[in-house]
């Protein structure tokens, strides 16, 4: 039998313990409500990119059978989780800890892509045969080959995109414990991710939606609806194609032009900051309107001239190199 002495140590020992796990436990419910904050805060601030996300997906999926829609989102979604949480949220926190001066440089790489592939894209809608190597990247071959180029060039978008809002958020993240960083990017990640291709899954099925509108609506005024949305969807999807190859423009250039001015390069970014503060003076009643689509136009003139020359440069001397390197590799295998 434990004296009493003995006892006495113990229930103290067992208390202080007690006491240790409560203030773990307040710490660790204090760091949920800093991680969700820190969310919510790194979310917002990246909104503008997450919307231009949106905008970018749809087109991967247009022209394809219905049912082949869901599918392919779901692949692009899984390839995009992977791309934030396995590939850009390690290599982000290892790169600002070690490299931080190396994030600004790659990022704009990967905005000089984007304004490549918006720009690629315009020219073979403007000369469809002006350029074989253009002509080679739509060659559609067969439905299945189709699919899978479509699933992997929005996976390699999405990677551009998820790095820009994965920087963002971690900008705006309040310095902490690393684990505090890597949950909340990670939490960051997965919300938007399911957030962007909800809405893509939503959009793409409006159709199917107004289909059963159609047919199960009690109403003139519903079954009226569905035949709207019905009707409607090819050209909104149309649309949203346009819009999408648009957004790589004026992201891919606005990456560029926030690099620069990181880089010590402050004219372009100064520039387009004046021209867009003087279209919000001159629109006070939509100042926000006017000063985003000033900047948004002028970030996309730039996008589009980059990529334009890009094109050569990347069809003849860059892929070229690429497809050498891995015919090699498969040849060795």
């Amino acid at each position: 039998m434990l004296g009493k002495k003995t006892r006495g140590s113990c229930m103290s020992g067992l208390l202080a313990l007690l006491d240790d796990v409560a203030a773990i436990a307040k710490v660790a419910a204090a760091s949920v409500d800093d991680i969700a904050a820190a969310a919510a805060k790194a979310g917002a601030k990246a909104a503008g990119v997450v919307i231009d996300d949106a905008a970018v997906t749809p087109k991967y999926v247009h022209g394809f059978e219905a049912k082949r829609e869901l599918p392919i989102i779901w692949r692009i979604a899984r390839g995009s989780l992977f791309n934030k949480l396995v590939l850009l949220l390690p290599g982000l926190l290892l790169l600002d800890y070690f490299l931080p001066f190396a994030i600004t440089p790659l990022l704009m790489l990967g905005g000089a892509y984007l304004c490549f592939e918006g720009a690629e894209k315009i020219f073979h809608a403007a000369f469809p045969h002006g350029d074989d190597e253009v002509a080679e990247d739509f060659d559609t071959k067969d439905p299945a080959h189709l699919e899978e180029e479509k699933i992997a060039g929005a996976i390699k978008t999405d990677f551009i995109l998820s790095a820009e809002i994965m920087t963002i958020a971690l900008a705006a993240i309040p310095e902490g414990t690393l684990l505090v960083e890597a949950i909340t990017l990670a939490l960051v990640g997965a919300l938007i991710t399911a957030a962007v291709y909800g809405a893509v899954a939503l959009i793409v099925k409006m159709d199917d939606i107004g289909l059963h509108m159609v047919a199960a609506s009690r109403t003139g005024f519903g079954r009226q609806l569905g035949r709207g949305l019905v009707l409607g969807m090819p050209y909104l999807m149309s649309i949203l194609s346009a819009v999408g190859t648009l957004a790589m423009l004026w992201v891919g250039g606005n990456i560029l032009v926030h690099g620069l001015d990181v880089l010590g390069q402050h004219e372009p970014y100064a520039t387009i900051h004046h021209w867009a503060e003087a279209a919000a003076a001159a629109v006070p009643q939509a100042a926000g309107f006017a000063s985003w689509l000033v900047t948004a136009l002028a970030d996309g003139v730039l996008g589009l001239v980059l990529g334009t020359l890009l094109i050569p440069l990347v069809t003849r001397v860059i892929g070229p190199i690429f497809a050498a390197v891995a015919g090699k590799k498969k040849a060795a295998h």
